[in-house]
């Protein structure tokens, strides 16, 4: 008995077979790349830094004061973790902000930065919303 497998062996090629010749049309380049959209911990973490440094306070300090670890509020002003509500209000309230005018802050730099953003095409002509909308 063989181990091999008949020629009648139906095989589903992953790729598209080419025609070698004149017949391929030259490679397009790929589409550029599109700017990444700003991240809502990375927003916050600058808003957060920000207000720390206009009152030029420490890091240790704000973190007592919103009674949280020095390390982990580091973590986010650099955007390296998403923070619950509770956090992100007494961090906030350390820095003698409320909840919504952190939010509001953030909600600012996401409208200042996707300002320069190159435009998308849009397929309907809505006018732009320009307010605050978040989702559990």
């Amino acid at each position: 008995m063989s181990n091999q497998a008949p020629n009648d062996t139906r095989v589903i090629p992953l790729r598209p077979a080419t025609v070698p010749g004149p017949a391929l049309a030259p490679r397009q380049a790929p589409p550029a790349p599109r700017s990444k959209e700003p991240l809502w911990r990375d927003l916050v973490g600058d808003v957060l830094r920000r207000e720390r440094l206009a009152q030029e306070r420490t890091l240790k300090d704000v973190a007592d004061a919103a009674r949280i670890s020095m390390p982990y509020l580091s973590e986010l002003e650099r955007g390296r973790k998403e923070a619950s509500s509770e956090v992100l209000a007494a961090a906030a309230r350390a820095l003698g902000l409320g909840l919504t005018d952190l939010l509001s802050l953030a909600q600012d730099e996401l409208t200042r930065l996707s300002e320069l953003r190159p435009a998308r095409s849009r397929t309907t002509a809505n006018p732009r919303y320009n307010g605050l909308c978040l989702a559990a």
